[in-house]
């Protein structure tokens, strides 16, 4: 698939050290803010002020987190020209999952079916992504298992949720990056985002943080730090956003610059690789 021509180009990156470097600082592109709100859904949708035909992700959060936890991640990769849309709904205490995975497909649907900002954004349904952190990883697996046209699923911290996500893994063809916290207290790797990622049966790369919290994904403060142990991490957050972005600048738009990133060694992480036979 060519690139479009309104696509940003990270700069040439000389290893993976530098391409961390690079990508967890935000791109060249100016970002704006818009409120799902307006299709009937609650939520933010960050994007480049222009673009044509744009990659775009739909991100899923965690239990009883607001969007807002999520905005540095989503504005960052709108800076590097992804359009990026968090649906704020099932953030009740006993959430649906289901429908939040519902909410995604329909949240990246429309970023794809209409023109955004003023007109001068559009995103290319043949570039979309479902993430998300939490159970909205879970929602994320769900969704893409459902979605004909999604070419990559990022799952942050992924927990087990009902409907199971690792059923969804199983059913899901596409290239997955998988984030472990190694001490996610939360939803421990071992019984959750570990299970999850081995069960996901297209090509994934397993990027594990051994010592990432749960919650160290999160930006800000909110009452349910009271409930879960950690916090923000800005060190985690900073590896998180040049992963994601790396990862989806090569399974969205084949960005061949960012390989050493998504496939090298960085530090405080290890990774480990499949790829279907």
């Amino acid at each position: 698939m060519a690139r479009t021509s309104t696509f940003t180009r990270p700069p040439a990156l000389r290893n993976a050290k530098d391409a961390l470097e690079q990508l967890s600082r935000p791109g060249p592109n100016e970002v704006l803010r818009g409120d799902l709100g307006l299709i009937g859904t609650p939520g933010v949708v960050f994007a480049p002020a222009t673009g044509m035909g744009l990659p775009a992700v739909a991100f899923g959060h965690d239990w009883m987190q607001p969007t807002s936890r999520y905005a540095d991640l989503l504005r960052h990769l709108a800076s590097w020209g992804i359009v990026a849309a968090a649906p704020g709904s099932q953030r009740g205490p006993v959430p649906s999952v289901s429908r939040l995975s519902a909410d995604l497909r329909t949240t990246l649907d429309v970023c794809a079916g209409v023109r955004l900002g003023d007109g001068a954004i559009s995103v290319d349904a043949r570039r979309t992504a479902l993430a998300g952190h939490g159970i909205g990883a879970a929602a994320a697996l769900l969704a893409a298992a459902g979605h004909p046209k999604v070419r990559a699923v990022v799952a942050i911290a992924a927990s087990q949720t009902r409907p199971s996500p690792m059923d969804a893994a199983k059913a899901i063809s596409v290239p997955s990056l998988h984030i472990v916290a190694g001490e996610d207290t939360v939803a421990p790797a071992d019984g959750h985002a570990a299970q999850i990622a081995n069960a996901t049966v297209g090509p994934r790369w397993v990027r594990t943080l051994p010592k990432a919290g749960h919650t160290d994904f999160l930006e800000g403060l909110h009452w349910s730090d009271l409930v879960f142990s950690g916090g923000p991490n800005g060190k985690v957050r900073r590896i998180t956003r040049a992963l994601v972005t790396a990862f989806l600048l090569k399974e969205l738009v084949d960005e061949d610059r960012v390989d050493d990133l998504v496939d090298g060694k960085v530090g405080g992480t290890t990774l480990a690789r499949f790829t279907p036979q």
